[in-house]
């Protein structure tokens, strides 16, 4: 969804987090960035330095796969609603019993056909995966999603802040599979806090979730056009943003340009 407001310092902290998410990854799978230094970039570029310092990054240009690499280790958001209507998640069974935010015994990954612009993606179990990339990266993209979700699990704890879920994205270039795209975002993940974690509903969180139950308080029907968002939603969103960074990366976040 495009809603009419921008979020203040939303790209910055996007694209900062996911520098710091590429580089905690590198030595579980090569990812795109060549550099986030404008200095690096070509001179073309560089005349735009107010404009791309902090918010963007030079990458190797790659083929994307067409699959929404997805890791839940926790039931919420479409995977809640999935399991409420058939016990499993993407062909996955799960045990009987669950209730929203129950933490899962084991992350796992369901996987996600890529949607146009302004559509919803659409969960897809392993086999639809297989066919779409061939066995070989399929289960290459699920282990590695797995690791690296597993891995910034255990680093996000240690800052107090569950990671419930993420998405994530691969491509080719000449052959290497490679992480591309976001990371770790609060775009692309559900991140909550560990102090107020509570299964049985929806948590809190630092990330567009808080736009979303807003939308849904209003009972948007999700058409366009998109509502105009209160300030206080838009300031507070963009707080929970900040905040996810610095707890998560441990500096804070220069946001004066």
């Amino acid at each position: 969804m495009i809603l009419p407001q921008g979020i203040p310092h939303k790209g910055r902290v996007l694209t900062q987090i996911s520098a710091f998410w590429f580089q905690q990854m590198s030595d579980i799978i090569p990812h795109h960035v060549v550099s986030a230094n404008v200095d690096d970039y070509p001179a073309a570029c560089r005349l735009y330095r107010d404009q791309l310092e902090g918010r963007s990054m030079l990458v190797h240009k790659t083929q994307p796969l067409p699959i929404e690499c997805v890791v839940r280790g926790y039931l919420a958001g479409s995977a809640w609603n999935e399991y409420q209507n058939t016990g499993a998640i993407c062909g996955i069974k799960l045990p009987g019993g669950l209730i929203e935010s129950s933490k899962l015994d084991q992350p796992i990954f369901t996987p996600a056909t890529k949607a146009e612009m302004g559509q919803h993606d659409e969960n897809i179990a392993f086999d639809r995966v297989t066919a779409l990339v061939g066995r070989e990266y399929a289960e290459r993209l699920r282990d590695i999603s797995i690791a690296v979700y597993r891995r910034a699990q255990a680093l996000a704890e240690s800052k107090g802040i569950i990671i419930a879920d993420t998405k994530m994205e691969f491509g080719l270039k000449e052959g290497k599979l490679m992480l591309i795209d976001e990371l770790l975002t609060p775009d692309s993940s559900r991140f909550w806090p560990m102090a107020s974690y509570k299964p049985g509903g929806s948590q809190p969180s630092f990330d567009k979730q808080f736009v979303r139950d807003y939308l849904i308080s209003i009972q948007w029907n999700k058409q366009p056009p998109a509502p105009d968002l209160p300030d206080d939603v838009v300031q507070t969103t963009s707080q929970k943003y900040l905040e996810a960074y610095e707890r998560l990366t441990g500096s804070k976040l220069n946001v004066q340009n």
